[in-house]
């Protein structure tokens, strides 16, 4: 186990890129499942969450390498047609196999996921979705188990625009008989990267990016496909809200400006100045920052997984902030973190009020996912003092060599071994 040790008040400044985006790879990889030859994905992330898909891929019986940003995936030759909760309850996203499982082989046995403890995530839009387009599904000890000799084009109503959702069940229905319409589909970048993906291994896909996302099934999907997955917009996201607590002036590359919308405009509400690329953002404080109402909302809204990193600016901005959580009823599990480091927050149901403070002071704190980890290291960046970040096991499932991303751009930031 280990923990960062952070000395605040470095002024931040410099370049960063942000790698290949987490939530496209790991669906990337499972679409890989269904191609009747390799797959190459670049841009591929060296953390966590990755290399525990690998071992889901290779449990079934691919074969995985992983070399300098790029995968090399071989088809199963006798797959096993099974995710054990081992491997699956590190990481939601495991269960993404499920769909592809299915509709090429026919059958799937998954265990329930896991991941970060941010609020209730079930699949049952996944599995009611499979049960439309054919498929029995049983759950029982833990396990997801769905059979179908065939699966069948249907239309599909999301009751909530799902990513994981959309993109299990777009993977699975490039394989059905006839075609499928998803309705109130998830509109992410990573969706309409996926959808790229599966359209060169020759599915017919149309609307990606869209409400509605209409899929006409193939027979089979070829394999000789290489594919560049597309830069992580929360990666990124994360280093121009640190810039904006550190009150420095930091570049980040690697992503179109465009995946954060809302995210820029939410940054010059507040004070920060936001001048931008084609491939490329910097942030910049010249007047200090103020206070902001957020509601975070499905893409192309105020994305969740930035919401805690954004606590963090808010914690040190003049005036009254709002936030409100619309996607994990546990997201705000990070507040009382933040508040051992002197921030004023308080919360209702799925309401923060952050009354700013004009300083943080270092202590002792414990990350209790993915995203919480991050924003405590922000905070831990202009906290007077000595920042102690434990558990830092949670980012390494999001971030690539964070600290010394983090360190090239001049922060205090070191990684320490626990007893």
């Amino acid at each position: 186990m280990d923990k960062y040790v952070i000395e605040g008040g470095a002024r931040l400044s410099g370049t960063v890129r942000a790698g290949g985006a987490k939530n496209s790879v790991l669906k990337l990889m499972a679409a890989a499942i269904m191609a009747e030859g390799d797959s190459r994905i670049h841009n591929v992330p060296d953390i966590a969450d990755v290399r525990t898909m690998m071992e889901v891929l290779r449990y079934i019986g691919l074969s995985v390498d992983f070399s300098g940003g790029t995968l090399d995936i071989s088809p199963a030759e006798n797959p096993r047609l099974e995710a054990p909760y081992n491997l699956v309850q590190k990481m939601r996203a495991s269960v993404e196999v499920l769909g592809p499982l299915v509709s090429r082989y026919g059958r799937a046995r998954v265990a329930m996921p896991g991941g970060c403890n941010i609020g209730a995530r079930q699949i049952d839009m996944h599995l009611k979705g499979l049960g439309q387009m054919g498929a029995r599904i049983a759950v029982s000890h833990g396990y997801v188990e769905s059979e179908a000799n065939t699966l069948y084009g249907t239309r599909i109503y999301l009751d909530f625009a799902s990513m994981g959702a959309t993109e299990n069940l777009m993977m699975a229905a490039v394989l059905a008989k006839g075609t499928t319409v998803i309705e109130n589909a998830a509109k992410e970048p990573e969706v309409s990267d996926l959808a790229e993906f599966l359209s060169k291994m020759g599915a017919t896909i149309s609307g990606a990016g869209t409400s509605i996302i209409t899929i006409k099934g193939v027979d089979s999907l070829k394999g000789g496909v290489e594919h560049t997955a597309v830069g992580d917009r929360i990666e990124a996201g994360t280093y121009l809200l640190a810039g904006a607590v550190a009150r420095g002036q930091v570049t980040v590359t690697g992503l179109d400006p465009a995946f954060l919308e809302i995210v820029v405009e939410k940054l010059r509400e507040a004070g920060c100045r936001l001048d931008l690329g084609p491939d490329s953002m910097t942030i910049s404080v010249p007047d200090g920052v103020r206070g902001v109402e957020i509601s975070t909302l499905p893409y192309p809204g105020f994305p969740t997984d930035l919401q805690p990193q954004t606590l963090t600016l808010l914690a040190t901005a003049e005036g009254t902030s709002f936030v409100t959580e619309n996607i994990f009823d546990n997201r705000f599990m990070v507040v009382d973190e933040l508040n051992r480091l002197g921030a004023d927050i308080k919360t209702k149901d799925h309401h923060a009020i952050i009354r700013g403070v004009p300083s943080l002071s270092g202590a002792p704190v414990t990350s209790t996912d993915l995203r919480a980890g991050a924003a405590l290291v922000l905070a831990g960046l202009v906290a007077g003092g000595s920042t102690e970040v434990y558990d830092i096991q949670h980012i390494d499932r999001g971030y690539e060599r964070f600290e010394e991303k983090l360190s090239s751009l001049g922060a205090k930031i070191k990684r320490v071994s626990v007893d």
